[in-house]
């Protein structure tokens, strides 16, 4: 009896265990949803809630790509702490978290169908993550929100469309911009978590590198962005350069500093996106931000791609001299640093 009740209290222990780490993540991804959302509304262009680059999309596709479909409960608490301030109604709230829910829920079911992979390393899972996880699974958020705020009086009927694509492009945006860079980010941790220490073999001038190529980009995307000549095509070389150089892991963060800094400068009305209307606004400002956007994530993945392609037929070229040599023993043999080398790639 004494060891029955034993196993019994362990299993017991064991149970509120596992739902106190389940509940502690749900809290961090309400809070981190949250965070984003904060974020979000300082660039509030429609409504006081309706922004060209909405963070929480983006963090909530992350978190159900990382955590699962049970972080759910996590997105829709975030997403009622964040509207319940700014709702028109209860109702609207309600249908606006609902919504907001129910977008990235549909987005990673798209992309767990079709077998998307998070690391990002193939061009197809670039693609699906823009066309079904940003473009097409976001077609709720925006559809149910906007309508919810005309519905509740807080948006005039004529500007259903304007509010739509606005909401629309930023939930979409959030997904292009935010979920990569977290993506990297939770493999970046994965890694140190299990290995306990920095990587080896990181040149100091890798590393110079990389905070040239952060500090250059914002530099051009600040001149590109506050000048009134139009120069916002000098930000693409860098976008190249940290998709040749860095792959995913300087892409992406590239590509959030340029967002973020054309947001600003479409907010406060300077340099090319002065003198216009907020519609004419916006429409260069999202053409911009997903050319940079689709720049960053598809040449990163092809770079990863043929990368993972150069090492596969790396190690098929040893393999099969190490195949010859037994047939062939009289044949000279590859020589051991080559074949160490080889095997390290």
């Amino acid at each position: 009896m004494a060891a029955v009740a034993r196993d019994t209290g362990i299993r017991r222990n064991n149970g509120f265990r596992r739902h106190g780490a389940t509940a502690l993540r749900l809290v961090a991804v309400a809070a981190l949803y949250y965070a984003g959302a904060w974020i979000g509304l300082l660039q509030e262009l429609v409504r006081d809630q309706v922004t060209p680059l909405w963070p929480p999309t983006g963090i909530a596709l992350a978190c159900l790509l990382t955590l699962g479909p049970m972080a759910w409960p996590g997105i829709a608490l975030g997403a009622v702490a964040v509207n319940a301030p700014i709702g028109p109604s209860p109702l609207a709230v309600l249908a606006i978290v609902v919504g907001n829910t129910l977008a990235p829920i549909c987005s990673y079911l798209l992309l767990r169908r079709v077998g998307f992979r998070p690391a990002l390393d193939r061009l197809r899972d670039a693609l699906v993550l823009v066309f079904l996880g940003a473009l097409a699974g976001m077609l709720i958020s925006a559809t149910v929100g906007t309508a919810a705020l005309i519905v509740a009086g807080a948006l005039p009927v004529g500007d259903f469309w304007t509010a739509w694509s606005v909401w629309w492009t930023g939930d979409a945006m959030g997904v292009l911009v935010i979920t990569p860079l977290l993506l990297v980010l939770h493999r970046l941790l994965h890694r140190l978590l299990h290995r306990a220490r920095l990587p080896r073999g990181v040149s100091p001038y890798r590393l110079l590198e990389a905070a040239a190529l952060l500090l250059g980009t914002a530099a051009v995307t600040l001149v590109a962005t506050r000048t009134e000549v139009s120069l916002l095509f000098l930000v693409f070389p860098f976008l190249i350069w940290a998709a040749l150089r860095f792959q995913l892991a300087g892409a992406a963060p590239c590509s959030l500093i340029v967002s973020v800094l054309a947001i600003a400068a479409t907010a406060e009305g300077t340099g090319p996106f002065s003198h216009h209307s907020l519609p004419a606004r916006m429409v260069t400002l999202q053409a911009f931000n997903g050319s940079t956007a689709l720049t960053a994530l598809l040449l990163s993945a092809i770079i990863t791609e043929r990368n993972a392609t150069r090492r596969q037929i790396e190690r098929v070229c040893a393999q099969l001299a190490e195949a010859v040599f037994r047939l062939a023993p009289d044949e000279p043999r590859p020589p051991e640093d080559d074949r160490k080398s080889t095997d390290r790639r």
